[in-house]
């Protein structure tokens, strides 16, 4: 599998790892933590250092029960602290964590060259038409509702995995209308799904965008973890690196996580593992 990142192709035999960048105040797990320019750089500096190949920044929380911030406020959030790092660091690959295209459009021109969309375009019925323009890679998510109610009794009327696998046919045709090929598919744990139907796509991952499609995984520390163990988040690493060597064996090719060095560690193990015969 190939992505045509700004010009550049990345080749995903090994796969790629997302430092998640929260600048919110009430992210589930680190929100609040990056509150001046200093202590961004500072974060963004160790991600890298420790082998992130993107850097996933996001300006709105979208914690199960998070409450929506306005297109200005999101804006004021993250635009700044892009040009900073820009500035700072060569070479950085910025994936902006939006469902909005406006501020989707902003972030690509200061130098983002990846939309993440948790809405998978169900919010804005401008992304697509701006991705279209844009031509750069789009992470199209599941979520079931909208962060505000989407852990309350998410149901499916099928399957889950056919359920979601019919969502990425109907959205990936959409977007190949709009000429967009660089497509990474995102399940969405946690997204409007119990905990049961989160371990059901871990499980069943490679039956996931009919493997077509590079699979992303996004679990870093999340309740799935925390209900099962009943830990804190901030007691769950050792187990999101469980679950991430889960995910990489099931044939996910991005992790998005908070802790690049003990992913860096599974993708490693895991690469070397499928080497033996």
């Amino acid at each position: 599998m190939i992505i045509n990142c700004a010009g550049t192709l990345l080749y995903l035999k090994e796969p790629k790892i997302m430092g998640i960048v929260n600048l919110t105040p009430d992210s589930f797990y680190d929100g609040g933590k990056l509150c001046s320019e200093y202590s961004i750089l500072q974060h963004i500096e160790t991600l890298l250092n420790e082998g992130s190949d993107f850097i996933d920044i996001g300006g709105c929380s979208t914690r199960p029960g998070s409450k929506s911030i306005t297109e200005k406020e999101e804006i004021k959030r993250v635009i700044k602290p892009i040009r900073t790092i820009m500035k700072n660091f060569k070479n950085v690959r910025i994936s902006i964590d939006t469902f909005r295209s406006e501020v989707a459009r902003i972030a690509v021109e200061e130098g983002a060259v990846m939309i993440n969309d948790i809405s998978g375009g169900k919010l804005d019925k401008n992304m697509f038409p701006l991705l279209g323009k844009l031509k750069i890679p789009y992470i199209l998510n599941h979520m079931k509702g909208i962060p505000e109610n989407m852990q309350k009794n998410p149901y499916y009327h099928e399957n889950i995995i056919t359920e979601i696998n019919n969502f990425f046919s109907e959205k990936i045709y959409y977007l190949k209308q709009h000429r967009i090929h660089d497509i990474i598919l995102d399940p969405g744990f946690g997204f409007g799904k119990t905990l049961e139907q989160n371990f059901q796509l871990l499980k069943h991952l490679s039956l996931l965008g009919f493997q077509d499609y590079p699979i992303l995984v996004g679990v870093s520390r999340k309740s799935m973890i925390k209900f099962i163990l009943k830990t804190s988040y901030e007691e769950s690493l050792n187990a999101t690196s469980i679950i991430h060597t889960i995910a990489l064996l099931n044939g996910s090719k991005f992790l998005r996580v908070h802790d690049v060095k003990e992913a860096v560690e599974c993708i490693k193990l895991v690469q070397y593992y499928r080497k033996i015969l």
